[in-house]
């Protein structure tokens, strides 16, 4: 299959008209908010030149009167003053306050809806950009890999920002709650990955919308196409079903490639934070080229550090873990931990796969070595 860039999208109408409706609401409050200061300057200066009160006598009546609390200390005695006073309570007061309380709560909610819809720009930036959904129980994977990032020191904070179509009524609350942010739209879209700042993203993933479907492959090149021409290829992990199209995507100087794993969406958080031990995750899932080996191994309070130099230097592997006498595993211990144990996982080459002999004569070998130069 050869996968090729989409032709470019424009956004749509129903778009521009929310946009277009929001900025429509926001200069009608600029516009009501300007005329109420007018008003109180006018009113302002009316009696300082009416009722000769100092400036801030005539601040002070003009907002306890636009106010309407009106505690009569300072009041207008003349009848340009009384009249100044009258318009200014019924035109602001009363008429554009009213105004302005409306279209704000108008604004608000159309705020809301264009958020809960996936249609608000956030302005995010040094954010984690997540491009695409799984087809399949997208939240609970969201969710997870969300949590995964936050268990990280240094995404603790960190802007999360969803570009997808899937959330056209509003993101889940457990996703909400993990801080993540929605735009509704695709990442072949130029429009749409403008408005998730794209540009000004930490990090971007490219998820394959189908992890079974090869297919996936020609959107998710398109998207990461679309990304290497704006530079962003650095900072891009791609998704890619068929090992065969791998090299389409290299060729676009992507940061990380790998195949979907929604069991372990971790594979993606350290592919992030830690580039290439993706590779390494992923190469022990397959048997192509190492991948680990279990062998019984009796060991009686030996330094881990002897057992992994012992083996490294038979050439035999490199030693992951060991399982105890109870069957309790530990992976990677520390160096000077004293081992009991009663096998030992060993990651080796797939195409030359050590025998149980050869383990066990090179540890005999290493350690009875050891002993005599101890001796000497």
């Amino acid at each position: 299959m050869i996968i090729q860039p989409f032709k470019k999208t424009e956004p749509t109408s129903a778009d521009r008209h929310l946009v277009g409706s929001d900025a429509r609401i926001l200069r009608k409050i600029k516009r009501t908010i300007a005329t109420v200061l007018l008003l109180v300057v006018l009113h302002v200066v009316a009696m300082m030149g009416f009722e000769s009160l100092t400036l801030w006598q005539a601040i002070w009546l003009t907002l306890t009167t636009i106010t309407t609390v009106g505690y009569g200390d300072l009041s207008a005695k003349t009848m340009a003053g009384q009249m100044s006073t009258i318009i200014l309570i019924f035109m602001a007061a009363i008429t554009m306050v009213t105004f302005l309380i409306r279209d704000y709560v108008d604004y608000r909610i159309a705020r809301n809806e264009r958020i809960r819809s996936g249609l608000w720009d956030w302005n995010m930036e040094n954010h984690i950009l997540i491009i695409n959904a799984p087809k399949y129980n997208a939240d609970k994977f969201f969710e997870r890999l969300v949590t995964q990032i936050r268990e990280d020191d240094d995404y603790t904070d960190v802007g999360i920002l969803l570009l997808n179509t899937l959330y056209t009524s509003g993101l889940p609350a457990q996703l909400k709650d993990l801080g993540v942010r929605h735009v509704l739209g695709n990442g072949n879209n130029d429009h749409d990955l403008l408005r998730a700042e794209a540009k000004r993203a930490k990090h971007i993933l490219v998820l394959a919308q189908d992890e079974y479907h090869a297919d996936s492959d020609s959107i998710s090149f398109d998207i990461a196409y679309r990304l290497s021409e704006q530079h962003l290829g650095h900072i891009t992990l791609v998704e890619c079903v068929e090992d065969n199209n791998r090299k389409r995507m290299f060729d676009l100087e992507v940061k990380s490639i790998l195949r979907p794993i929604r069991s372990y969406p971790e594979i993606l958080v350290r592919a992030m934070d830690a580039p290439g031990s993706e590779v390494v995750i992923e190469d022990m899932f397959t048997r192509k080229d190492d991948h680990p080996e279990r062998y019984s191994m009796w060991l009686e309070g030996e330094l881990w550090a002897d057992v992994v130099s012992a083996m490294l230097r038979a050439g035999v592997g490199t030693p992951m873990a060991y399982i105890d006498k109870d069957g309790h595993i530990t992976v990677h211990p520390r160096g000077d931990a004293r081992v009991y144990a009663q096998s030992v996982i060993i990651l080796v080459k797939s195409d030359d796969v050590p025998t149980p002999e050869m383990v066990h004569d090179a540890f005999q070998h290493a350690f009875q070595q050891k002993i005599l130069d101890a001796a000497q």
